[in-house]
């Protein structure tokens, strides 16, 4: 079993998830599992599907209401910790056509306070395919400096940012390097990487489709790349 999924993966493909996971809502412990499973809703990364045995059932409040979709018929449900509550934040899954997918629960990702595999937190639970380019081939002369600094779970503390100029128009922080990454990491040190669902990028003369993620759902700062 591979530690982490594919990043352009089938819709609808499920792969298990090799790590402990949890999630919390105003100070509750709405999950924690090590059977929850990755499922591909599109084809850039995953979601979490948690067996409803390992979420905290009293937190989950029916609506009276389904929904189908290609992975199968959904139940919604309020998700209530304390004063707070996430209408619509989850919903179980009843009948699949996809094995091994009914009875599991589908969060809404921002719904949740914090998520974390096994004790690191997490802010996604994939991400597109980010590629990392030699700094000898980037035209440097189209980047700003950036104070912005971010961390990652597996890739460690970013250690220069950068806004990109095209033209008249500066798009703040979209590229970054790990000069010094976790050790599993080496091979991406100095290297710059570049957000993707911002820049159009070709491979292989080919242009890649840009991806839709949360980091630039708002016009707040980016998190971890």
């Amino acid at each position: 079993m591979n530690d982490y999924p594919a990043a352009i993966t089938a819709v609808s493909h499920v792969e298990p998830v090799p790590r402990r996971i949890r999630a919390f809502l105003a100070g509750e412990k709405v999950l924690d599992t090590t059977g929850a499973l990755y499922v591909w809703e599109w084809p850039y990364y995953p979601h979490y599907y948690i067996p409803v045995a390992d979420v905290r059932r009293d937190l989950l409040i029916p609506e009276g209401h389904t929904q189908r979709s290609r992975r199968g018929t959904f139940q919604a449900h309020t998700l209530r910790a304390g004063r707070v509550q996430r209408p619509g934040a989850a919903r179980l899954l009843t009948d699949s056509p996809v094995p091994g997918l009914a009875g599991t629960v589908r969060f809404d990702w921002a719904a949740l306070d914090a998520w974390f595999e096994e004790d690191e937190q997490v802010f996604v639970p994939g991400l597109p395919t980010r590629y990392y380019i030699n700094p000898a081939e980037v035209s440097f002369g189209h980047l700003i400096p950036s104070s912005t600094v971010t961390s990652c779970p597996y890739k460690g503390t970013t250690s220069r940012y950068w806004s990109v100029r095209a033209g008249d128009t500066v798009q703040p922080d979209l590229a970054w390097a790990y000069d010094f990454p976790t050790r599993q990491l080496q091979p991406i040190a100095g290297l710059v990487a570049f957000y993707n669902e911002k820049v159009d990028l070709f491979l292989c003369g080919q242009r890649l489709e840009r991806p839709t993620t949360h980091f630039f759902a708002s016009a707040s700062s980016p998190d971890t790349p």
